[in-house]
């Protein structure tokens, strides 16, 4: 409500003729914008399964929902919300249409690593050279059978596998998520100074109409109507860089959207909403307890504990069994069978190599466990620093700072109305009160930011993620 006001009061100042020059940005500093934008709720990570195997996953073209083309621009007039860009990157962004194949491709692989090895046929003939008398003829088929269990071990591990895909597709929306939001803020911060710099422009050209007036009266020196001057050209650098950041932003929006051909469009969301307050033990505890990476490193380990199950199972030989129905013309052209049994013997290769690498990377897997829980805590303390101190400005900004930056603004325009103050001192009370509204722009930015990586579980950089 003070911004509100003070932007009113800044336009009906100008109406009366009092140059206002860089003041004008207060409108800017905390006016709230229209059509606050709930975030949505972001995906819960894939859970860990069942202990029983699963069913084989569906095949084709609906196991994975390939990313959609370009998604259709807004038609003039109409505007975007988090949510819509949000959707928008859920369906567009590459970096998951890659996370989903590859979801795919550990379903088929649970598939194959399942399937027993295939029967074999074929003619054996002997005897071919004595004239028929003693040839021999058969059809024979041989089948390997596969013991210890060790097709139902393959599917474990690939379950695993399976698992760890989901868990990384899981933490790959999550980080086109954190893009799209913390991006969603930038341009709407982008969009809002690009807004205050044109009506920055328009009050300076304002303030040049009115000094110029009061210098022909005689109210005002020559140099008051210079310094307006200046102030119009700071308004117009200040509206050129304002524009180009509002590029900058949009182009960055777009990409981790997936849509880089989506034309600027109006956004809309709250600038001011403040993120619900977290201790350090709170962050820390849901980083750790809901974080994909630490989902996926958990069933890498288990895939470790049923590689190493399958590696002992590996010595328990398989039995080859070989049948042949025969005709014999030896014997008068009867018919014969033979029916062979061949089973490895373990004596010297018991897989004793396989086991120990099992075993190593089962402990391999437990110490990067006990690593990634370590590296999460060392990347969560920066960006909860700069949360908390972001947090304690942005609250000394709006209870302290502002209020008084306004009374002493307040103050000087009275006594500039009142002929007490000069055109200049007005000026430098302007431009206080407008250094100290983007000291708290870049407080409330860093809140938002950092908060928003801390909700989306330090996961980002989606395009740059392999």
């Amino acid at each position: 409500m003070r911004c509100l006001f003070l932007a009113e009061w800044f336009r009906a100042l100008a109406r009366r003729g009092v140059p206002v020059g860089l003041a004008g940005c207060l409108a800017l500093a905390a006016a709230p914008v229209s059509g606050q934008q709930a975030a949505s709720p972001r995906p819960a990570p894939a859970t860990q399964p069942a202990e029983a195997l699963p069913q084989p996953p569906a095949s084709g073209p609906a196991a994975t929902t390939p990313p959609a083309s370009q998604p259709a621009a807004p038609a003039p007039g109409e505007y975007l919300t988090l949510a819509d860009l949000e959707q928008m990157a859920l369906t567009s962004n590459p970096s998951l249409g890659r996370a989903q194949a590859l979801v795919a491709a550990a379903q088929g692989n649970w598939v194959q690593v399942g399937l027993p090895p295939n029967p074999s046929a074929g003619y054996l003939g002997q005897q071919l050279g004595s004239g028929g008398r003693a040839e021999q003829h058969a059809l024979l088929v041989e089948q390997e059978i596969v013991t210890g269990r060790k097709l139902r071990l393959n599917r474990e591990v690939a379950y695993q596998e399976l698992v760890r895909a989901e868990q990384q597709l899981a933490a790959q929306q999550q980080r086109v998520l954190t893009d799209v939001r913390q991006a969603f803020f930038e341009a709407l911060l982008a969009q809002r100074r690009v807004e205050l710099a044109q009506e920055l422009v328009t009050i300076a050209q304002r303030g040049q109409v009115a000094a110029e007036r009061l210098q022909r009266a005689g109210e005002t020196s020559r140099a008051d109507t210079l310094q307006a001057n200046l102030e119009y050209e700071a308004a117009q650098i200040e509206l050129n860089r304002a524009q180009n950041q509002h590029q900058r932003a949009w182009w960055s929006l777009t990409a981790v959207v997936g849509a880089p051909q989506l034309p600027p469009t109006i956004l809309r969301g709250d600038l001011e909403a403040l993120p619900a307050e977290a201790t350090w033990e709170e962050s820390l505890a849901r980083l750790l307890g809901t974080s994909p990476e630490v989902a996926a490193a958990a069933a890498a380990i288990d895939r470790a504990r049923w590689s190493l199950a399958r590696a002992r199972a590996e010595p328990i030989p398989n039995v080859r069994f070989q049948g042949a129905v025969m005709q014999d013309n030896g014997i008068g052209g009867k018919t014969d069978g033979i029916v062979q049994m061949l089973l490895p013997l373990p004596l010297w290769n018991r897989n004793q190599g396989g086991i120990d690498q099992a075993a190593s990377e089962l402990m391999a897997s437990q110490q990067a466990f006990a690593q990634l829980e370590l590296d999460l805590q060392s990347r969560l303390a920066p960006v909860y620093e700069r949360y908390a101190s972001a947090l304690a400005q942005v609250r000394r900004y709006r209870e302290r700072i502002l209020p008084t930056a306004q009374q002493s603004l307040d103050l000087v325009r009275r006594g500039y109305e009142a002929g007490e103050f000069p055109y200049l001192n007005l000026l430098n009370a302007q431009r206080t009160f407008f250094q100290t509204n983007l000291q708290y722009l870049e407080s409330l930015r860093e809140l938002r930011l950092s908060a928003i990586e801390m909700d989306g579980l330090l996961l980002r950089d989606s395009l740059a993620a392999r």
